[in-house]
């Protein structure tokens, strides 16, 4: 198994040829009569996406009228690309780049939190020195593509410490899963940022890693659903329709009697993901604990995303130079309005 899953990211649309220069708002495009719906996501894991390969293998979504296919594509700022584009009505990106698509004028508004606590960690060999991010200056740091949500993270992490990129560290794309593992094992990098499902494949290719992620930062939720406000308005019952499926999703997965058949939705999706029963079922149970929330937030239900949250992701963006001036509106890049109805 190569990668996340030895699945080969698709690009559609000639999206990521396109590039930053392509990057434009576009007409939202319409769902058509049989409301046949695009989830772009950033990565082809099937467990990352959990409720809904649940909720396409139970038949949540659909009971709900809609037919989607997911389409998996490179990192967020593609995703993001797609969405703008009318090429995909709804799409899984990342905090940090929602907020720097926010500041561009793009009419982006994160209305899922799927990953509650961080997807994301920082990595190191268990043999490795080094014991805190503190000790990772004038080295380099793997990650899965210069433009990941990984990498907006880490940089929060650095930013702390006073660290600049380029002058303190540097970042090296080296891909995920197994390409990440060969970055190790030549010593091209000394520590990984990574997602989850990057974490358990390293693990089963023999690399035993150690976290150094501190306490406080795995507080920074990860990806989410996110929508143009403009396809918002164009299709008022998607957000709804779907938010609710990705809920029954969770619910169902989340229950330890289903955790076979949870584990067979997701194989449908990405069959070589499934085929090492024994990792899948690690990180079947690494997904659910990091998609439920926080004993503070999970009386608000599944989705919610905390005010409080989002301004220290937008703080990080604005003292990492990732955002060149803080937000005039931040709540204007989120919304909670439907998490009573879905968690209902």
């Amino acid at each position: 198994m190569t990668g996340r899953t030895g699945i080969s990211r698709r690009v559609f649309g000639g999206l990521a040829a396109a590039g930053a220069a392509s990057f434009v708002i576009g007409r939202p495009g319409l769902i058509r009569a049989q409301t046949a719906i695009t989830f772009a996501v950033p990565n082809p894991s099937a467990l990352t996406w959990l409720p809904y390969w649940v909720a396409v293998g139970e038949g949540y979504f659909g009971e709900e009228g809609l037919e989607p296919t997911l389409e998996a594509i490179d990192g967020s700022s593609a995703v993001l690309q797609a969405m703008a584009s009318g090429q995909a009505q709804i799409g899984a990106p990342g905090p940090g780049p929602v907020l720097g698509a926010r500041a561009r004028g793009v009419d982006v508004k994160f209305i899922y939190n799927l990953f509650p606590k961080s997807v994301f960690g920082l990595l190191v060999k268990e043999e490795s020195p080094v014991q805190s991010p503190a000790e990772l200056k004038g080295t380099v740091i793997g990650v899965g593509t210069a433009d990941g949500a990984e990498v907006s993270f880490t940089k929060a992490i650095l930013t702390d410490l006073g660290m600049v990129e380029g002058t303190d560290y540097t970042f090296l794309p080296v891909g995920d899963g197994g390409t990440a593992a060969v970055a190790f094992l030549r010593d091209e990098v000394g520590s990984y940022a990574g997602a989850i499902s990057d974490s358990a494949i390293l693990s089963a290719r023999g690399l035993t890693l150690r976290e150094i992620t501190p306490e406080k930062y795995l507080g920074f939720f990860g990806n989410g659903i996110a929508m143009l406000e403009s396809q918002m308005a164009a299709t008022p019952d998607l957000a709804p329709k779907f938010g609710r499926a990705l809920v029954r999703g969770m619910k169902f997965a989340s229950d330890p009697a289903n955790h076979d058949a949870a584990l067979a939705h997701c194989a449908a999706g990405n069959p070589q993901e499934g085929e090492d029963k024994a990792f899948a079922s690690g990180l079947l149970k690494l997904a659910i604990d990091r998609m439920t929330p926080t004993e503070a937030f999970i009386a608000e239900g599944y989705g919610y995303q905390p005010p409080e949250h989002w301004q220290m992701i937008h703080d990080a963006a604005v003292a990492s130079g990732a955002l060149e001036q803080p937000l005039e509106d931040l709540s204007s890049v989120y919304t909670n309005e439907f998490v009573a109805g879905w968690n209902a």
